[in-house]
């Protein structure tokens, strides 16, 4: 790892040696270093001149309701202020912080302890990442109950552009008609659809050269071995159980639209 010229900030719900460590060692490697500690209403004036913000969060957060919207303020004001963020955190906790906090989803994690070796490409991954309410990827729910697919848009609006379209055939068609700059990034398909099924819509999508490579995530009501085994038989880019939870849909859409 070796960047210079390019500055960081790493904030910190408390001070700790290990932070220190890494501050020196980011230092080592050419980077601009500061540490930022409790006074959040700095970011403001530090984005104007920081690539990149690093959360390092304590352990066993996720209980913690005061920390937790501590931790949400300063998510808030970073992308307020048009800058991309990190997270650096235990792994045992993530899932559960994910959970508590749908805003660390947006942002890469790194685990500790920390290996530079890890976080150096992780760093500069964030610092080349455009901010991540400033172009949102698009999704395609095709689903033909409108209260469901309207529950999923109210989902994941915040994160996602979102379209809706109530059957098979006009999902080929919405997706024919897009403009290049306007593309789909992933369609979310209900399996089960009358006229033309998830199955059928799937088909048509690998047949041309326009949608064939967005990636199909199947949406199915049933969750036993043989309806999953049935529907992965299609190889679509993975399924969703309709009961599934919105922290959890989150996650996995943010699991498949990794850059």
């Amino acid at each position: 790892m070796s960047q210079t010229n390019k500055s960081l900030v790493i904030v910190v719900l408390q001070y700790s040696v290990v932070v220190k460590g890494i501050e020196r060692k980011l230092t080592d490697a050419g980077y601009d270093v500061a540490i930022l500690a409790d006074e959040y209403n700095k970011i403001r004036d530090l984005s104007s001149t920081t690539d990149l913000f690093l959360l390092y969060l304590p352990n066993d957060l996720a209980d913690k309701v005061d920390k937790l919207e501590e931790i949400k303020m300063i998510c808030d004001k970073i992308k307020k202020n048009g800058r991309n963020l990190l997270v650096i955190g235990e792994e045992k906790d993530r899932d559960k912080l994910l959970a508590r906090l749908p805003v660390l989803v947006e942002y890469i994690w790194v685990n500790r302890p920390i290996e530079m070796e890890s976080l150096g490409p992780a760093i500069e991954d964030a610092i080349a990442e455009k901010k991540p309410s400033a172009e949102k990827k698009r999704i395609l729910i095709v689903d033909d109950d409108p209260s469901y697919a309207k529950m999923v848009k109210e989902w994941i609006k915040d994160k996602y552009k979102v379209d809706i379209v109530t059957a098979g055939m006009q999902a080929i068609t919405f997706l024919l008609k897009v403009k290049e700059d306007e593309k789909v990034d992933l369609i979310l398909l209900d399996y089960e659809m009358p006229v033309v099924d998830g199955p059928q819509v799937l088909q048509m999508l690998r047949q041309e050269d326009a949608t064939s490579k967005i990636p199909v995530i199947f949406l199915t009501g049933v969750g036993t071995k043989e309806a999953v085994s049935r529907v992965m038989s299609l190889k679509p880019d993975g399924y969703v159980l309709k009961s599934t939870t919105r922290d959890n849909l989150l996650n996995y859409l943010q699991s498949k639209l990794k850059k």
